[in-house]
């Protein structure tokens, strides 16, 4: 883990109480206004915090791959589905197909993703801050503070 992640890591594990705090306090908002300010601070948190400087989702979170996922990867790659599955894929413990390994296979040395157009959904809707019902997802969205900084600022101004 690198140095950046491991402070992360340890001010979001240092200020979980008051994460949970204001969790309790969104749980308690009507969920149009939890998702409207959540979507607020997440487009806050995205003007200040370059996904590409960063890139620990892709270093450290392994993505759970539908079929479509995997039928558009290896498209993309002109793979057969059972060749792109056996070089990269494993079922985990709840039968979903991830990574074999990690950082992300297809993450480039300067965080710029090869298969970007092509990326799994999961990929595409990390941090998951600006979805509807956002309550339905808010114990996730506190232990992703420890992964993206822009879910960290997103709680530090709750």
């Amino acid at each position: 883990m690198n140095e950046e992640l491991q402070k992360l890591a340890y001010k979001a594990h240092s200020k979980k109480r008051d994460f949970k705090d204001a969790a309790d306090k969104i749980r308690k908002l009507k969920p149009a206004r939890a998702d409207e300010l959540f979507h607020q601070l997440h487009e806050q948190a995205f003007a200040e915090i370059n996904c590409l400087e960063c890139a620990n989702c892709c270093k450290q979170l392994g993505p759970r791959l539908t079929n479509s996922d995997i039928r558009r990867l290896s498209s993309q790659l002109k793979m057969k589905t059972s060749d792109f599955t056996a070089q990269y894929l494993n079922l985990d413990e709840d039968h979903d197909y991830v990574f074999r390994n990690m950082p992300c296979p297809f993450l480039l040395p300067d965080n710029y993703c090869m298969v970007y157009s092509s990326r799994p959904k999961a990929c595409k809707d990390y941090p998951h801050t600006d979805q509807k019902n956002i309550k339905s997802i808010i114990n996730a969205c506190i232990k992703n503070t420890e992964t993206c900084p822009a879910v960290f600022y997103i709680f530090e101004n709750l």
